[in-house]
């Protein structure tokens, strides 16, 4: 057994990590809208072989045959996920990366993003999550707890919810990722991480504020001042890279650690069964029922997932619209006034697999109508510009229904 473990990793060293490592750097240069398409080009680029996306942009049935490929392909992955369970990193193609941008500290320039990738000797097993399979089992995990009292539990939160990393874990798994961190103070003047070292933990800053340095020309220069509020350290947790910069503290700093395997087990994990979880979803939605395997994956990659309480609106008659929502749980009810000082009144109810506030999105004008939750309402969020972007397939049946739910409800 440990001839084929020492077998499988020279493979991996010697035959994947250059092609995978290659592209990984060419996808987080490029920023592709579609990264699975883009990593097929290049591939075949490298192969030599005739580029198959390149071909589709001639016709029709060529889109159509590649899309099927890119979907078997998908399928594929998944059936190889499973096997291995492991648990490959996500990319969440909601319009939000701007602000993403600037959540990590290590999430620097172009250049910076190419030297993580470099050198190979500090790169862990490949350039994702850990990989698992027969001959590396994936042991069975508990997170360790550290208590906190509910201020602590409620500050964390109201950080992690601002990251693309945390915010769409539920809220089971967010409070175990709470429990998870553990408390660690330090000195005015203490170098907390140095650049080129693995990455085991990430931070969140609670208070104090800490420099983050590059050695740039042969000299160490302050590239980013993190604060209260602030997280970093995530991006080598996340592709198993080396630091890419030296983090010292300038006060002294009151901060949380979140260590490498609570961090893949919970966080990694979570990205692939929440697109397990979404697909299966959307299949029921029938609406969507002209998508196919490709096109569901890339509207659960860019969904989140809100709760609402028992009377709680969700959306307001007369706002401006930027969000489309299908109900994942529970239900709602949408009322309208028609006309000033009336109140309003019910005019349709939404169950599971109903979706609603698409007129705002096609049409460009505000809320038709309120919608209320009753009971508990659990709803998939789309924003506007992944609206626009994804549900391009189905925009014109939507518009058809919209323009006859306008007529009925007038």
């Amino acid at each position: 057994m440990a001839g084929a473990t020492a077998a499988y990793q020279e493979y991996i060293n010697t035959k994947l990590n250059p092609i995978l490592e290659g592209l990984v750097v060419e996808v987080l240069l490029e920023h592709p809208d579609d990264p699975v398409t883009f990593m097929i080009s290049r591939l075949c680029q490298r192969a030599g072989i005739p580029d198959p996306v390149a071909g589709a942009a001639g016709g029709k049935s060529e889109a159509e045959e590649l899309k099927v490929e890119i979907s078997l392909l998908r399928e594929q992955l998944g059936k190889l996920q499973n096997a291995g369970d492991g648990s490959p990193v996500e990319t969440h193609e909601s319009d939000e990366s701007d602000e993403e941008q600037d959540d990590a500290v290590e999430d620097d320039d172009d250049e910076a993003v190419m030297s993580r990738f470099k050198n190979l000797n500090k790169m862990r097993c490949s350039v994702s999550a850990e990989v698992y399979g027969e001959w590396n089992k994936k042991k069975n995990f508990v997170a360790p707890v550290y208590e906190k009292d509910e201020d602590q539990k409620e500050r964390l939160e109201r950080i992690l919810r601002q990251s693309f990393l945390f915010n769409s874990l539920d809220e089971k798994d967010l409070n175990t990722v709470i429990l998870a961190m553990q408390e660690k103070k330090i000195e005015a003047n203490t170098r907390l991480i140095c650049e080129g070292d693995d990455g085991e933990c990430l931070y969140i800053v609670e208070s104090g504020e800490l420099n983050c340095s590059k050695l740039l020309e042969g000299e160490e220069k302050v590239v980013k001042v993190v604060g209260p509020g602030d997280a970093f350290g995530e991006l080598a947790l996340l592709y198993n890279a080396p630091r890419a910069a030296t983090v010292t503290s300038v006060t002294a700093c009151d901060l949380w650690e979140l260590g490498r395997d609570t961090f893949n087990a919970i966080v990694k994990d979570a990205a692939t069964k929440r697109r397990s979880m979404y697909d299966a979803f959307l299949k029921s939605v029938h609406i969507l029922d002209g998508m196919d395997a490709y096109e569901r994956g890339k509207v659960a990659d860019a969904l989140r997932t809100e709760m609402f309480t028992d009377g709680a609106y969700i959306v307001r008659q007369g706002e401006l619209g930027d969000i489309f929502y299908i109900v994942e749980e529970g239900s709602a009810i949408a009322t309208k006034s028609f006309g000033p000082g009336q109140p309003p009144i019910e005019v349709k109810k939404y169950q599971a697999g109903d979706y609603f506030g698409e007129l705002a999105l096609i049409n460009g004008e505000p809320r038709a109508a309120n919608v209320i939750a009753q009971g508990i309402c659990k709803v998939a969020c789309l924003e506007r510009k992944s609206f626009k972007r994804l549900m391009g397939s189905v925009q014109d049946l939507l518009s058809k229904k919209a323009s006859e739910y306008k007529r009925e409800s007038d």
